[in-house]
């Protein structure tokens, strides 16, 4: 029993270490106020967006974006039905968009349909047409003024722009109020201390810009993997793309409720997460010993969101499952032997109740859900994340690959 105490204080202690830094984090971000970017002359921006059998929803994304507060003549709508065996293409280009369909199935995923899309705009309207690209998910609904305040960050400096992705259904379920807190810390708390320290953004798959000058120098969208989005964080961070966060750019995004469509993306992100780790490891490291210290800082976090919490996680619970199984068949009592696991499981748990906990008080009117499911939904958040753990194991042996979800849509 000693031994297990012994092991599961060190594992407590490196994960600490680890992980001591999003504390840091945590007050970064809610000191000083947030910042607010200043007014900017429009640029010309490209809207792109991925779809593969939206018809159900993607009219409602084109409609927010058909609403915009920006210039009109300004910006254009961009979709590629990607695979699609339904009519998202003519649903798409009867709300305004401008519409390209690609069948590939040797090559299929998000990553190829984004690049697609790059480069038949590139091909039909030339390589300097637009400024910058704006990226979304066919299930989104942007804000009246989202494009408004992203052209500002923008025009701030910033090659790569995330912004402030809130869940449209956070009140459906443990499920979607747990994926939409981890969208909000991610958010509300890292990236926006990210760029207060000079660090790099980590984007999350939708709701995001990058420059024209971006995608000229990557050669159009080249990333491939499970989770193309993270593929892309980690060559900005290897690569010095100057990212930042714009906190006032708000959209909304549909959660996954089911345990199964849960389930399937936990999967998907950590055999995503092991790919771009193997792919990227060694120019993190490099990017550590660069003597320039915003990508050391870049490169660090990285690095810590990617590989650790995986491994730390698996490895206690591999031992613990083991220390268990065999006190009880020696004879220990089970009181005992959950008091000796209890205080690593209820330290990870509070520290995840501190972020969820945070973040609801500060974005309390920005949540979609009752007040009564926004206090039980922090206490749920932990679970959440715990559950990424046996998804995480089975990411290790199984062959996964992307499935398509289906979406009600955002409203």
């Amino acid at each position: 029993m000693q031994v297990l105490n012994i092991i599961n204080i060190c594992l407590s202690a490196v994960f600490l270490l680890c992980y001591f830094y999003q504390f840091i984090y945590l007050v970064i971000a809610y000191v000083g106020g947030i910042k607010k970017y200043p007014d900017a002359p429009p640029s010309k921006l490209a809207v792109i967006i991925a779809a593969r059998n939206e018809e159900g929803v993607i009219a409602n994304l084109i409609g927010s974006l058909m609403e915009q507060d920006y210039p009109r003549e300004f910006f254009d709508v961009f979709v590629v039905a990607d695979n699609c065996t339904d009519s998202t293409a003519s649903v798409a280009r009867e709300a305004g968009a401008i519409v390209y369909e690609r069948q590939n199935q040797l090559e299929r995923g998000k990553g190829y349909a984004v690049d697609f899309l790059l480069k038949s705009i590139q091909r039909d309207r030339g390589e300097d047409a637009y400024d910058a690209f704006i990226v979304f998910d066919a299930d989104n609904v942007a804000e009246k003024n989202y494009l408004t305040e992203m052209n500002k960050a923008f025009a701030a400096g910033y090659e790569v722009v995330s912004s402030y992705r809130n869940a449209s259904n956070y009140g459906k379920g443990w499920r979607a109020a747990g994926q939409g807190m981890y969208f909000l810390r991610d958010a509300r708390v890292l990236n926006l201390a990210r760029v207060r320290i000079g660090g790099n953004t980590f984007i999350a798959g939708t709701g995001f810009l990058f420059s024209n000058e971006i995608c000229k120098r990557y050669g159009g969208w080249p990333f491939h993997t499970l989770t193309e989005d993270g593929e892309f964080t980690l060559h900005n961070a290897v690569n010095d793309a100057k990212s930042g966060y714009c906190n006032s750019a708000m959209f909304y995004d549909e959660q996954a409720v089911d345990r199964k469509t849960s389930w399937n993306q936990k999967l998907r992100w950590c055999k995503g997460g092991l790919q771009i780790f193997r792919k990227y490891f060694t120019s993190l490291v490099k990017g550590l010993f660069s003597g320039k210290i915003g990508k050391f800082l870049a490169c660090f976090d990285m690095m810590m969101c990617l590989a650790p919490a995986y491994i730390i996680s698996l490895t206690a619970v591999a031992i613990n499952i083991v220390a268990c199984t065999v006190l009880l068949i020696l004879g220990t009592h089970p009181l005992t032997v959950l008091l000796a696991v209890l205080p690593m499981i209820g330290g990870a748990y509070m520290s995840l109740f501190v972020f969820g906990l945070v973040v609801t008080i500060s974005d309390w009117k920005k949540i979609r859900a009752s007040s009564a499911k926004k206090i039980l939904y922090i206490f749920t958040f932990p679970l959440f994340i715990f559950s990424f753990i046996p998804a995480a194991f089975v990411a290790l042996f199984k062959k996964v690959e992307w499935k398509q979800i289906k979406h009600e849509g955002a409203k």
